[in-house]
């Protein structure tokens, strides 16, 4: 791993870290601030390129210094992942924050059924975020207010998906492949692809793989990039 020094992360730096499962986006940016306080003794400007939900793994772009700047670009990439969802069932949050909620037959399901509503979904399509989500309404983060009972309204949103694929089939958990436009939530797609089979889904697993020309193949573990910092 390359040496850290003081000049670099003041200069800008663009940080590629594995998110790990249950730690939220600003977990992950608070703790490496944590670190580069302690390691340097001054405060240095850190931010993130796009949130992945606590649930999620994967990719995440972290900017420092004079890269803080970018974060917006880096945010209207596309993004690419990989999931799995489970079919026959939904949940309030759309994926396994919160407890199923209903059941639904899933005998009239075929694979060629799957793989060809798959299709339906891509190219430009409305989308509404999931109401356990950190979209603001009201000048407040979703979240908070469904997590407390509220009723929650967030209008829709133009998205684009590029690849929806079906990579494996095992019911009733179906894997995938995503590249989309920024704002797409995964969570929501899955939901919806469980209505227009006329059944329902919830997402079971998901890792973001990509952000633009990023690739998780190049990003540290936040363990071992905190040790390094450490020393």
């Amino acid at each position: 791993m390359e040496a850290f020094t003081l000049a670099g992360f003041q200069a800008g730096k663009i940080l590629l870290v594995n998110k790990p499962y249950e730690w939220s986006s600003f977990d992950v940016v608070k703790k490496i601030k944590y670190a580069l306080k302690k390691k340097f003794h001054e405060k240095i400007k850190i931010g993130h390129a796009g949130t992945l939900d606590p649930l999620a793994t994967g990719l995440l772009l972290i900017c420092t210094g004079k890269a803080t700047k970018q974060l917006t670009a880096f945010q209207n990439l596309e993004k690419e992942y990989t999931g799995t969802m489970f079919i026959g069932a939904s949940t309030p949050s759309y994926d396994l924050e919160t407890a199923v909620d209903a059941q639904f037959p899933t005998e009239q399901i075929t694979p060629e059924l799957i793989r060809q509503t798959a299709l339906q979904f891509l190219g430009e399509t409305e989308q509404t975020p999931p109401v356990f989500s950190a979209v603001k309404v009201d000048g407040k983060r979703a979240y908070k207010k469904a997590r407390k009972g509220h009723e929650v309204e967030i209008p829709s949103r133009k998205v684009r998906l590029d690849i929806f694929e079906i990579t494996g089939i095992e019911m009733p958990f179906v894997h995938f492949h995503v590249r989309c436009s920024k704002g797409t939530y995964i969570r929501s797609l899955v939901h919806d692809f469980g209505k227009a089979l006329g059944s329902g889904a919830y997402l079971h697993a998901l890792c973001r793989t990509k952000i633009g020309d990023y690739a998780i193949e190049n990003a540290a573990e936040l363990n071992d990039l905190l040790t390094e910092l450490n020393r």
